[in-house]
């Protein structure tokens, strides 16, 4: 549906800088646009949108569609339980992972399309060996605001300060447990690492470190508290994450789920937790909390049990193979790899992502009776 103006909610950026627009401001007529299923395009740029039906006035609240995550190796060397299946054997062939060369002009079209936010992905991307000169040649890119990067922390704490020399600029980290048994339980790796990385990490002084602590039912709910106080210790955000079907459907049965509306009751019986602003930190679908008296700050991401979960992604995926995934809930992949090797121009590149934007779903499929694919470690984080 297409009406006389497309808007901008408050707190929402069309250009996705930090600055805080009008409470509501029009920014393109209605013919200057396409609506192609509850997205709006104007030239390159994308927004998802949705009415909002006041009296006889429609107004359209959107998300500017600018952060691309990029898995550079499905390749890791822990294995944790909701990332990779027990026996898994089948990792891309190296030859058919995107060479540097692939992601920087897949970095340097998407920024020329209005795209400002890159992660790093895998996989565990710092086993790959070139992630550092990666990192240098995306920060120098026009158009590219910010480079990040989502680790399990083992190789941290050599490649802090390299990265961060290079231009790297914010770093998140899995941490599941603080316990020896449970985290070796949960990742098979070893956790002095991890704890060394993140020292690593904050010493580099990275403008923003995070946390991330996958949910699982008899794995690590004792686990959770003692990270609060971790986080707290340390001065780092804490999120905590739900599990999705993305890797096995046993996720969701009664044994296993366990939602993030749980954890916060869980640490509301020991403190108060007091609401943050939304986009308190950065552009993701967490919802931040303070803890009153640690003054710990926590973040929950409920993909299955957050109304409305979808509204704010503003994201695409890129896979160590090459297929642009438009969303982590749905199958619909575009192989933009066979275009980097056949095509002699970043047009048909565009061209690909294009349509991939056209093909991003408004919600994902994970409440569906999804069927898990490929594993998370194929997909990227």
């Amino acid at each position: 549906m297409c009406i006389e103006q497309l808007f901008i909610s408050p707190g929402h950026n069309y250009f996705g800088h930090h600055g805080q627009p009008p409470d509501i401001h029009p920014i393109v007529a209605v013919d200057e646009i396409e609506c192609v299923a509850g997205r709006g395009i104007r030239g390159d740029r994308f927004f998802d949108y949705k009415p909002d039906y006041k009296g006889q006035i429609t107004f359209f609240a959107a998300e500017v569609l600018d952060d691309l995550r990029i898995s550079i190796t499905d390749r890791c060397n822990e294995r944790c339980l909701y990332c990779m299946p027990e026996g898994y054997k089948g990792w891309e062939r190296q030859t058919d992972h995107l060479t540097a060369e692939e992601i920087l002009r897949v970095v340097r079209v998407a920024a020329g399309m209005g795209f400002r936010k890159f992660r790093l992905t895998g996989g565990e991307p710092l086993v790959r060996r070139d992630v550092v000169e990666i990192v240098r040649a995306m920060h120098a890119l026009p158009g590219v605001e910010c480079v990040g990067l989502s680790t399990n922390g083992t190789k941290l704490a050599a490649l802090a300060q390299p990265l961060r020399a290079a231009g790297l600029r914010t770093v998140n980290v899995s941490l599941d447990a603080l316990g020896e048994v449970s985290y070796r339980r949960v990742t098979g790796g070893n956790l002095a690492d991890v704890l060394a990385g993140i020292r690593a990490a904050v010493a580099a002084g990275f403008e923003r470190v995070k946390l991330n602590c996958v949910l699982m039912r008899g794995v690590n709910e004792s686990e959770i508290w003692p990270l609060v106080l971790f986080a707290a210790e340390h001065g780092l955000p804490l999120r905590f994450i739900q599990l999705m079907p993305v890797t096995s459907a046993e996720v969701l049965t009664e044994a296993n789920f366990f939602p993030v509306t749980e954890a916060m009751r869980m640490l509301a019986e020991r403190e108060e937790l007091e609401a943050q602003p939304s986009h308190y930190l950065g552009f993701g679908p967490a919802k931040y909390y303070r803890l009153k008296h640690t003054g710990a700050l926590v973040g929950f991401i409920g993909a299955l049990t957050t109304p409305h979960f979808c509204e704010t992604c503003n994201k695409l995926r890129l896979t160590a193979d090459g297929k642009i995934r438009p969303c982590l809930g749905d199958h619909g992949e575009l192989d933009l790899r066979e275009t980097l090797r056949a095509a002699p121009t970043d047009e048909a590149v565009r061209e690909v992502l294009l349509a991939a934007l056209r093909r991003k779903p408004l919600e994902h499929g994970f409440g569906r009776q999804y069927q898990p694919c490929r594993p998370m470690t194929a997909i990227g984080g």
